[in-house]
């Protein structure tokens, strides 16, 4: 064989590799969720036997595919309402710090019982694999990026302790934390007990046991656990590694030396509050948050472009760019006056456009939470369980109308008087945060309510209930216009 048929011949065999991986194996009842061959790695969560790749035919992205088997079909049952309420919480967690957790469902039509499940993909590592790339490559961590992931780290336990009831992770491991290219810190997601106990209970995993808190598993858990593994897992970002000298258990000792280590005296003593032994003494994360090793009064610069971010649904797409082409490059943006020197001019040549598009958006993805500026900011609602329990799969049909989650960052709407004259008609445009865009058409009459309009689109899932209100005042605005004077050709909160 010649060298051009070995490589054409290797090649076939990875095209054919790659046909095989991509294989579609499974589809979810409704027909969304396609089940590949591929296999993939998202940290060590117990009890799960496979976790595959999948695609999300409605969105276009990969997405995992994770399956529990249960042998016995009445431990099954013994858990089933309580991994079905667990389950039901955990579609309504959003927050930019912790993996997304799309759908689940019941299947009993085989011997064995199985719960499924869909998770965001992660594709870009967990943090235990960045921190042994670091220390390979003979490198210390910067203690900005430190600061940076603790903080984004408990912004999502901070949200997840506050929620009622409160969630505990009860997995926190740098196994289960990811990080993406950009910076960003997503902590993996959380499932319920019944899952972590079907095949061994995970604190049989003795190369993961040092983040698990004294307390665990001798009663119902609670939110210190995770705090307990926080700081075993700060203290293993601020040292890269926490040394086991060959044991295959990270010993006590070892973790009282990776401690010592610390040359900072504050992240020291950060770290050795999470891990106290008594959990009564352990900060809370919203408490860590104020830790003066982290707490900083935020610049003028990102709580503006928080405000933007907030608001940005008022705005058309190339706002930012068109209003910074207008700036002259040598006008005064600010300047700082001091009595006794000269004062400081700051010029728009000062300010790249490419860097603020990059800061708004890490600002967007939740890189620079401001959850350590004040307690009135914006908690989770309540995590509720549906009133309409999801069915066990039986027979393949359509799963529940699921609830929006996408955020509108645009709205238009046109209203027509109909020929009758008594009713109008209601063209509304609404443009998502990932660039869809949805017209809706409705007659509404005089008596019609903008509140009721916008909570029949959050009913059926045209929108997210955050932007029930939005929307709410939106379309009073416009009807009131509409209504009292001529006829209204065309709103938009752009």
């Amino acid at each position: 064989m010649t060298m051009s048929e070995e490589k054409n011949s290797g090649s076939r065999g990875k095209e054919e590799e790659s046909e095989d991986e991509s294989e579609i194996l499974e589809e979810s009842p409704c027909g969304r969720w396609q089940k590949r061959k591929e296999q993939v790695s998202q940290g060590n969560v117990p009890g799960i036997e496979t976790a595959s790749l999948a695609m999300d035919t409605e969105e276009g992205v990969e997405v995992v595919w994770n399956e529990v088997q249960f042998s016995d079909k009445k431990v099954f049952k013994s858990h089933e309402d309580r991994m079905r309420e667990m389950f039901e919480s955990l579609m309504h967690v959003d927050h930019p710090n912790i993996v997304k957790f799309h759908k689940y469902w019941l299947d009993t039509r085989e011997s064995r019982a199985r719960v499924i499940f869909i998770t965001e993909y992660m594709s870009s590592g967990s943090l235990k694999q960045f921190l042994k790339k670091t220390k390979k490559n003979h490198k210390t961590m910067n203690v900005k990026a430190w600061k940076r992931w603790c903080t984004q780290i408990l912004s999502a336990l901070s949200y997840l302790h506050s929620c009622h009831p409160p969630i505990v992770h009860g997995n926190l491991t740098c196994d289960t934390i990811f990080i993406q290219h950009n910076g960003l810190i997503k902590i993996g997601s959380v499932f319920p007990e019944a899952i972590y106990g079907n095949v061994q209970h995970h604190r049989d995993d003795e190369t993961n046991q040092h983040y698990f808190a004294p307390e665990y598993g001798l009663a119902e858990d609670v939110c210190s656990i995770d705090i307990f593994a926080f700081g075993i897992c700060t203290l293993e970002m601020a040292v890269l590694e926490i040394q086991a000298n060959g044991d295959t258990v990270v010993s006590k000792e070892a973790i009282t030396n990776a401690a010592q280590s610390l040359e900072d005296p504050l992240i020291k003593e950060f770290t050795q509050s999470c891990v106290r032994m008594d959990a009564k003494k352990r900060p809370t994360a919203h408490d860590l948050l104020f830790h003066r090793v982290l707490f900083e009064v935020h610049s003028l610069k990102l709580l503006a472009a928080h405000c933007f971010i907030n608001y940005q649904y008022q705005l058309h797409d190339n706002c930012l760019e068109e209003k910074t082409r207008t700036f002259d490059p040598s006008g005064v943006m600010a300047e700082i006056k001091h009595g006794d020197r000269p004062g400081v001019e700051i010029k728009y040549s000062n300010v790249s456009p490419l860097e603020l598009d990059k800061f708004l958006e890490d600002v967007k993805n939740g890189i620079y939470p401001l959850m350590n500026f004040q307690r009135g900011l914006t908690m989770p609602r309540t995590l509720s369980i549906f009133q309409e329990r999801m069915e066990t799969v039986k027979t393949p049909s359509p799963e529940p109308q699921e609830m929006e989650t996408r955020k509108v960052v645009q709205m238009h709407c046109n209203l027509e008087f109909t020929e009758e004259g008594t009713r109008s008609h209601l063209s509304l445009l609404l443009k998502m945060d990932d660039k869809l865009q949805r017209q809706l058409n409705c007659d509404v009459l005089p008596t019609d309510s903008s509140k009721d309009l916008a909570s029949e689109l959050v009913h059926f899932a045209f929108i997210s209930e955050e932007d029930c209100e939005k929307l709410a005042g939106f379309l009073e605005d416009a009807l009131c216009k509409h209504w009292a004077g001529p006829p209204l050709e065309e709103s938009s909160l752009a």
